[in-house]
């Protein structure tokens, strides 16, 4: 099994209040693996903060378009990155809708305030398009994926494409926090966290670029590998 592990996210634009904020939040920069000083969050203790950040810490700051996957023994980085850059090639940039903080299960985020369809078809040809390069998953993450339940479609779409979440179950999402099972924990980190955000909420959001992302082992956090932009409109 190769060590390495790519993906095709959406990222905030480069040095945007967005990008600055959450990745603050985050306690890490994904384009240069800085570790950030986190803030001050009234009613959670620094410590806390930390550990319910660590996961999209180690994820980097993105929004999930083609999820994270190892490349078969015929395929390469430079392969993808190719690919990645034809996609671009041929998709004109454009807007999101504003963002909202939201709980997505046990977990915060920031989601959209409404649809998308060109975040839509961003999505579906960064998932299908480049899906000769990944290699299948291996039985013990299909096992860990189904234990958490899965309806039928989410059950074909991970046969299908290694993810249940993808296409018409995608939810665009840029994660804040790993799993917070305390409902009053999470309210109070949602409260304290909605001042914090306000500057970045409710405007809309330049789509300019897609980006590469590697993991060069499991042990290691996803930085960005590339950054490929998108066509520009006429």
């Amino acid at each position: 099994m190769p060590k390495a592990r790519y993906a095709i996210y959406f990222a905030p634009p480069e040095r945007s209040e967005l990008e600055r904020i959450c990745s603050t939040v985050l306690g890490r920069c994904a384009r240069t693996g800085t570790v950030l000083k986190q803030p001050a969050v009234p009613g959670i203790e620094p410590t806390r903060l930390t550990e319910l950040t660590a996961s999209p810490r180690h994820y980097g700051l993105h929004a999930t378009l083609k999820p994270p996957f190892f490349l078969t023994d015929t395929h390469d980085e430079t392969g993808l990155l190719e690919i990645a850059a034809m996609i671009a090639s041929n998709i004109q940039s454009f807007d999101l809708p504003g963002l909202e903080l939201a709980r997505i299960g046990s977990f915060l985020a920031l989601t959209l305030t409404g649809p998308c369809p060109e975040l839509e078809d961003l999505a579906r040809i960064c998932v299908t398009v480049p899906d000769p390069f990944r290699r299948p998953p291996p039985p013990e993450e299909l096992a860990r994926r189904r234990a958490r339940g899965l309806t039928p479609n989410q059950e074909r779409l991970l046969d299908l494409w290694g993810y249940p979440y993808v296409l018409e179950e995608m939810r665009f999402h840029l994660t804040l926090t790993g799993s917070i099972h305390d409902p009053e924990e999470r309210e109070r980190l949602r409260a304290a966290l909605t001042p914090l955000l306000a500057p970045v909420l409710r405007t809309p959001i330049p789509v300019r670029d897609i980006y590469v992302f590697r993991q060069t082992c499991l042990e290691e956090p996803f930085t960005v590998l590339k950054r490929i932009t998108l066509a520009q409109k006429p």
